[in-house]
C-alpha cells in the first residue's frame, strides 16, 4: 500500500461501533486527522481538540508529564504540585526512609514548603511539541542513508533527534531533550521535544497501610480500597527553567494545572485518561502470543516466585531488611502477578481464538487483494518465531536469574583494564581503574543491598536455573561448578560471596592496596560476571537476524491490518508516549452470577481489616475517621466516603498515576491499575471485561486533609464543587 493510502487509513473516520468505543490509546497530535475528538464528543466530551493538545498554546497536555522513568503524573496547582500513584513514588519514599524515619510505614507529610524533601535522581518531563518526521525518515531510507531495519535503531533515531533539535527554535531552551520514535511498526515516525525538570521534591505520601492497602493480595483485583497516591513538587530556577537542586530554586509556576471536581460520579459519566502507556502488543500473531506465554511469562513466573518467597521471609524478619528491599519486592512482584494473570486471561478470554480468526480474515483479504506480501507475512512471522521462541526462553531465564534477581556481580571490563595496566606497569591506568572500582564497590554495597540476603537468593536460583535450562545452554561457570565444586552450588556461591575481591570491604581494601594480575585471574566473581555477559551476548547475537526480520514483517502486517480495517481509524501500540483514552464510568460482570459495582467506599476498608496481616492493617486515626464518618465535604450525598471507581479506559503500565478527567477536563481521579480478568488486554482488548481501576479524587483530598493535616496543599488547588 502506498503512502497516500496509509495516510487516508489513519486520517479517515468510520462509524465505530459502540462495542469498540472505549478501545484505543489515541495520539493527541492526530485527534483532528483521525477525528478521534469527534468520537470523544459523541461519548460526552465538552472540549475541543485544541483544549487537549495545542502545539501553539496552552492545553491539558501541559499539565501532564512523565513522573520519574516509568509513570505518569499531573500538575494540580499553579505552583508545580504533582499528583501520582503511591507505587510510582514508592522508590522515592523508600529512598528517604530508614528505621528511624520509616516513611513507608508512617507516611510523610510536608506541613510547610521548607519540609519538602529533595529527591536526587527524580525527574518530571513535559512534552513541549510533537512533530511528524515520517517523510524525512523515508527520504533517508530511499537515499540509502539508512536501511529500513536500522531506521528503528536507537543510534539512528538519537542522531536524527539531535540534528532536528539543532535546527529547531527550541535548541537553546533549557532542559529540552529530543526523542524520535517509530509508530505503527515503523509506518510512521514522530519527534518529541521533551522538557525535563531535575529538581522534584517529595511533599506527601500516605502510610503504606493506605497507599498499598491490600498489598499483593489485592493487586490487579476488584473491588479495591487502595489509597494509591503520593504528591511531589517541581522546582525550577528564578526564571522557571529546569535546574539541578539548589536551595534557591522555587516552586514552578506552571502554565496549566488541572482543576479538581468534587461533584461526584455516576454510572455512564464520561471519563478520559491522559498519560504515557508503556507497552502493548495488540497486533501479535497466534505464534507470537504463544511465545509470550511460554518463553517470557512462564520462566519469569517460576524464577520470581522463588526469589519473592525468600524476600518475603527475610523482610518479615527484619524492619531494616523490609525497608531495604521494599521497592525491589514491589517492582518484581507487580509483573510477576501480571504474567500469571496474563497467561490465565489469554486462555479464559480465548485470545488465541480471536487472533486465529483475525489471521483467517487477513488471509482472505490478502488473497482478494492479490497482495503477495500480505499473503506471505503471517507464515513468515510464524517461521521466524519457531526460531526465536526457544532462544527467548533462554534469554528470559538468564536475565531474570543473573541480571535481575541476583545482584552481586563484578564489573569485569574494569578488572580487565586494570589487569592490562598492571601488566604494562601503567601507574596512571592502575590508579584510574582502581578509582572506578571504588565507585562500583559503593554502588554494589549501597544502603539497599544486603550481601547475605543476596547470597540466599543465589543459593535458591542457581539450581533452579539449572533445572530450567539444559547443561549445554548454560553459562560457562556451570562447568566450573560441576567440575571444580562437584556440583555443589552452595560451596561455589559461598566461595564467591566470601572470597571475591568485591565481596566485602576487607577483601576490597586488601586488593586495592596491592592489586595483582594473579588476584584478578583467580577472582571467582570476575569470571562469573564475564561468563554471564558472554552468554547474554551470544543469545543476543543469535536473535539479531530474526529480530531484524520481524521488524520488517510487522511493518508489513500492521500496514495490512490497517488496510483491511479501513476506513476505521487505528491507533499504534503503546510506547510510553503521550496518549488519550476515553470511556465511561461503568461496572462489570466477570462471570455468571457475579456483578461488581463501579465504586467502593471506606466501609470496605473496615470489612477487609486484619491486624494480623500487614497488607490489611488500618491506621487507627483513619479507622476513627471512618467510624465517625468524619469525611467533611468529600463525602457522597448519602454520607459514604468513596475510595475507588471503575472506568472503561484503555490503559496499561506507564499509565499509573494518569489523571482521570470528566467531560470538562476536570480531575476526578488517578488511574492506578487494571482488573485481573483482562490482563490479556495488552495483547487483545476486551470491551466487556477491560476496566481501569481509579482512585477517587475525593478520597485523596480526604486523606491529605484529615489524615495528613495538610490543608495548605488543598488551599493551593483549584477545586470545583
Amino acid at each position: 500500500m502506498n503512502k497516500l493510502k496509509f495516510y487516508l487509513l489513519i486520517a479517515t473516520l468510520a462509524i465505530v461501533s459502540s462495542a469498540k468505543a472505549d478501545e484505543g490509546m489515541w495520539l493527541l497530535q492526530l485527534m483532528q486527522q483521525q477525528n478521534s475528538i469527534d468520537m470523544m464528543k459523541k461519548q460526552g466530551l465538552k472540549l475541543e481538540a485544541s483544549d487537549l493538545y495545542n502545539p501553539n498554546g496552552v492545553s491539558l497536555k501541559d499539565a501532564v508529564g512523565i513522573f520519574g522513568g516509568g509513570c505518569t503524573g499531573e500538575v494540580i496547582s499553579p505552583e508545580g504540585l504533582i499528583l501520582t500513584n503511591h507505587h510510582c513514588g514508592y522508590s522515592s519514599i523508600q529512598q528517604h526512609s530508614s528505621v528511624e524515619n520509616d516513611y513507608l510505614t508512617d507516611g510523610f507529610w510536608a506541613t510547610s514548603r521548607d519540609k519538602e524533601l529533595p529527591t536526587p535522581g527524580l525527574k518530571f518531563t513535559f512534552i513541549e511539541r510533537i512533530e511528524d518526521i515520517t517523510d524525512l525518515v523515508n527520504q533517508k531510507i530511499a537515499a540509502n542513508e539508512v536501511s529500513e531495519t536500522d531506521a528503528f535503531s536507537n543510534g539512528f533515531l538519537s542522531k536524527l533527534a539531535s540534528e532536528l533539535l539543532s535546527q529547531s527554535d527550541l535548541k537553546d531552551v533549557p532542559g529540552i531533550k529530543p526523542l524520535a520514535l517509530p509508530f505503527y511498526a515503523g509506518n510512521k515516525f514522530y519527534m518529541f521535544y521533551q522538557k525535563v525538570y531535575p529538581d522534584v521534591r517529595m511533599v506527601a505520601a500516605p502510610p503504606s497501610s493506605v497507599g498499598k492497602f491490600g498489598g499483593e493480595t489485592d493487586n490487579w483485583m476488584w473491588p479495591r480500597h487502595t489509597g494509591d497516591f503520593s504528591m511531589f513538587r517541581i522546582y525550577g530556577d528564578a526564571n522557571g527553567n529546569p535546574a539541578e537542586y539548589n536551595e534557591s530554586n522555587i516552586p514552578l509556576q506552571t502554565p496549566k494545572h488541572l482543576a479538581i471536581s468534587l461533584k461526584g460520579l455516576n454510572e455512564g459519566d464520561y471519563a478520559m485518561v491522559m498519560g504515557f502507556p508503556g507497552s502493548t502488543s495488540r497486533y501479535l500473531t497466534v505464534s507470537e502470543v504463544k511465545e509470550r506465554m511460554n518463553s517470557t511469562n512462564e520462566p519469569r513466573i517460576k524464577i520470581r516466585t522463588a526469589r519473592l518467597n525468600i524476600l518475603k521471609e527475610v523482610m518479615n524478619a527484619s524492619d531494616k531488611t523490609r525497608i531495604q528491599y521494599a521497592n525491589k519486592y514491589a517492582g518484581s512482584s507487580n509483573y510477576w502477578k501480571n504474567s500469571i494473570g496474563m497467561n490465565k486471561a489469554i486462555i479464559d478470554n480465548n485470545v488465541l481464538g480471536t487472533k486465529a480468526e483475525q489471521e483467517k480474515r487477513f488471509a482472505e483479504f490478502a488473497k482478494a487483494q492479490n497482495n503477495q506480501a500480505y499473503m506471505d507475512v503471517v507464515n513468515e512471522i510464524d517461521n521466524t518465531i519457531a526460531i526465536t521462541a526457544p532462544i527467548k526462553y533462554q534469554m528470559t531465564a538468564l536475565i531474570e536469574t543473573f541480571f535481575s534477581a541476583i545482584e552481586f556481580s563484578t564489573a569485569y571490563p574494569v578488572m580487565e583494564d586494570l589487569k592490562t595496566a598492571l601488566q604494562e606497569k601503567n601507574k596512571e591506568g592502575i590508579d584510574k581503574n582502581i578509582n572506578i572500582l571504588k565507585q562500583i564497590y559503593d554502588r554494589i554495597h549501597n544502603k539497599d543491598y544486603d550481601h547475605e540476603v543476596d547470597r540466599k537468593v543465589a543459593k535458591e536460583l542457581f539450581p533452579l536455573y539449572a533445572e530450567m535450562v539444559p547443561a549445554d545452554q548454560r553459562p560457562a561457570f556451570y562447568s566450573i561448578i560441576e567440575n571444580e565444586y562437584k556440583g555443589d552450588y552452595n560451596k561455589f556461591i559461598d566461595h564467591m560471596y566470601d572470597n571475591s575481591i568485591m565481596a566485602n570491604q576487607t577483601n576490597f581494601n586488601k586488593f586495592i592496596k596491592k592489586p595483582t594480575v594473579k588476584a584478578i585471574d583467580k577472582d571467582l566473581s570476575t569470571s562469573y560476571s564475564r561468563e554471564k555477559f558472554e552468554k547474554y551476548q551470544a543469545l543476543s547475537e543469535s536473535l539479531k537476524d530474526s529480530d531484524d526480520k520481524l521488524l520488517i514483517l510487522h511493518k508489513t502486517y500492521i500496514r495490512g491490518l490497517g488496510d483491511m480495517n479501513a476506513p476505521t481509524p487505528s491507533y499504534p501500540d503503546a510506547n510510553f508516549t503521550l496518549r488519550a483514552t476515553y470511556g465511561t464510568v461503568k461496572p462489570y460482570s466477570p462471570k455468571d452470577g457475579v456483578f461488581f459495582s463501579y465504586y467502593t467506599t471506606t466501609d470496605g476498608i473496615l470489612e477487609k481489616e486484619n491486624p494480623e496481616d500487614r497488607e490489611f492493617n488500618v491506621p487507627a486515626k483513619l479507622k476513627e475517621l471512618i467510624i465517625n464518618k468524619d469525611f467533611g465535604r468529600y463525602a457522597m450525598t448519602n454520607g459514604d466516603m468513596p475510595v475507588c471507581f471503575l472506568s472503561t479506559n484503555d490503559i496499561t503500565g506507564g499509565n499509573s498515576g494518569s489523571p482521570v478527567l470528566n467531560d470538562k477536563g476536570e480531575l476526578i481521579g488517578c488511574a492506578f491499575d487494571g482488573n485481573w480478568e483482562s490482563l490479556s488486554g495488552d495483547i487483545n482488548f476486551d470491551n466487556n471485561l477491560q476496566r481501569c481501576i481509579n482512585l477517587d479524587i475525593r478520597y485523596i483530598l480526604f486523606i491529605v486533609e484529615k489524615l495528613g493535616n495538610c490543608g495548605h496543599l488543598i488551599d493551593e488547588m483549584t477545586i470545583v464543587e
